[in-house]
């Protein structure tokens, strides 16, 4: 956590003078060369991580990570966590589907997945008041886990679930934070029109007493310790990571791109989310320890609107931890998940990355710094879209997974920090499989000759639900599981996999069976 001296001198907000002039347009003839104040994304760590002046950004480290993708060796295999269904706590606090979790994760321990990745959602432990945590259902669900004998990764879910791809259910904030809003609007992301995102409070207040005398920051490293302390025993040994949510859909970004009400649709490039009262205060102080008090009054007036392609604004159409400390020693990894925002990659401005807080263009690589800082806490850096492929992309979205993935790797083999890996959306086809074990094990042309890396610490698969246990789907999924963990990926040794699998999901029908009845259920 920032001290009060560093949050007055490089306070919290991201859009600082990369972003958010109304005045000179000092960033499109920069070129890549200035430094600005704040850095965009240590900002966002800061919540609840730290805050970092980009000037002096460094690769020392001030936590080392207490396991390494580096003590495993090039061949190692990758272990597959599971996601678990969004609902898998309801509101009500209690685990739904017990019948359906029981059989599903018995038959996942059996295909050899290492363990499930469950959200912890704020909105529900700690919604009947300030300080007042209930685990009860969390600690019903972990030790059914444990029982089944799998691992577990924890995502301290800051965020509103509801409104994203994928979101099947909805768990609000708080309603205590709810009501805090409804009195402050200004507590949420606001975009310029003044439409308000409900979906994560704003990085502007993070470190203001603006939650019954608390701030932000300091609500989610008590709510973090009050987890540390109630689950203390299993810390280490059933649960082995704790990703840390940073932003909307738990990500380090702004809500640049609202699906719900149809705000926003793919490909545009969205919005910057800068207009707040926390946020532009935070803006002009940034600007104004620059010299610059111009650059601080608001956001481009000239970026266009959340649907619009790159070309149709003049902005983009020109070249322009408080978590590490709560959970040292009790032997879990510490992860933080970068946003694979891969749309309009391939242009100059890489437009729809910049309105969601990564500056990254062309001339300027945005993910270097994030790796350092990462690397800097001891964070291990979850990113996702690792199923995608260029060529099944629309190409006049000019998307490129494949080479955004490729730049996120390297950043983070430069910062010698290990990468976990998901797919963005529900894949259970073998081209899909093929390109996570592919990226899984990376071999870039921009690595010294002869040097062979660690492939990913670990592979999280989007999603556990019926369609899953299919058979043809479970038979693909075995397969990729078995050769994420013995390294392979050519077509004949994915072909030999399927072959010894089969006599493995004959064996498992009934059990597949029932755990796809017990989901299609409810």
């Amino acid at each position: 956590m920032a001290s009060k001296q560093q949050s007055k001198e490089y306070p919290f907000f991201s859009m600082d003078s990369s972003f958010s002039s109304c005045g000179d347009d000092w960033w499109r003839r920069q070129g890549g060369e200035a430094h600005p104040p704040c850095s965009v994304l240590d900002a966002q760590i800061g919540s609840p991580f730290t805050t970092m002046h980009e000037g002096v950004m460094s690769c020392t480290k001030e936590h080392s990570f207490p396991s390494t993708s580096r003590t495993r060796g090039p061949q190692a295999g990758v272990p597959v966590f599971v996601m678990l269904p969004l609902d898998s706590v309801t509101s009500n606090n209690t685990v739904s589907r017990k019948r359906a979790m029981n059989a599903s994760l018995l038959a996942l321990k059996s295909a050899g997945v290492e363990g499930v990745m469950m959200d912890v959602w704020w909105g529900i432990v700690e919604k009947d008041g300030p300080g007042r945590y209930n685990w009860a259902a969390y600690k019903e669900l972990i030790n059914m886990v444990k029982k089944h004998g799998l691992k577990v990764q924890a995502v301290m879910s800051f965020h509103q679930c509801g409104g994203n791809v994928g979101d099947s259910c909805c768990v609000p904030l708080p309603n205590w934070v709810a009501e805090e809003v409804d009195r402050n609007q200004d507590l949420v992301y606001t975009d310029r029109h003044g439409r308000r995102n409900y979906e994560y409070l704003s990085l502007g207040c993070d470190t203001l007493p603006v939650l019954n005398g608390r701030s932000p920051v300091q609500v989610y490293s008590d709510y973090m310790r009050s987890f540390r302390d109630n689950f203390r025993d299993l810390l280490g040994e059933t649960i082995v990571e704790i990703q840390v949510g940073m932003g909307p859909a738990g990500e380090l970004r702004y809500p640049s791109y609202p699906e719900s009400n149809g705000t926003w649709r793919f490909p545009g490039i969205g919005e910057f989310q800068c207009y707040d009262k926390y946020m532009l205060a935070s803006l002009k102080a940034a600007a104004e320890c620059v010299g610059k008090p111009q650059w601080g009054h608001g956001g481009p007036s000239d970026a266009a609107h959340y649907n619009n392609w790159p070309e149709e604004s003049d902005f983009f159409r020109r070249d322009a931890v408080a978590a590490e400390s709560i959970f040292r020693s009790t032997g879990v990894k510490i992860s933080g998940k970068v946003a694979g925002i891969h749309w309009h990659y391939g242009t100059r401005s890489h437009a729809a990355e910049l309105t969601a807080g990564y500056y990254n263009t062309r001339l300027r690589d945005g993910y270097k710094r994030i790796a350092q800082m990462f690397g800097r806490h001891g964070v291990v850096l979850n990113f996702t879209c690792i199923e995608m492929k260029d060529m099944e992309q629309p190409g006049e979205a000019m998307c490129s997974p494949e080479n955004l993935i490729r730049q996120v790797m390297l950043a983070a083999r430069y910062a010698e920090v290990p990468v976990a890996g998901e797919n963005a959306l529900p894949r259970f086809d073998e081209s899909a499989h093929r390109q996570v074990i592919q990226n899984s094990r990376l071999s870039l042309h921009d690595d010294p000759h002869g040097v062979h890396h660690e492939p990913m610490c670990a592979f999280t698969f989007l999603r556990m639900s019926e369609a899953l246990f299919q058979s043809d789907n479970w038979r693909n999924f075995v397969a990729f599981v078995r050769q994420m963990a013995e390294g392979h990926s050519s077509v004949n040794e994915w072909q030999e996999k399927h072959r010894a699998s089969e006599s493995f999901v004959h064996a498992t029908g009934p059990l597949i069976q029932e755990a796809a009845a017990a989901l299609a259920h409810h």
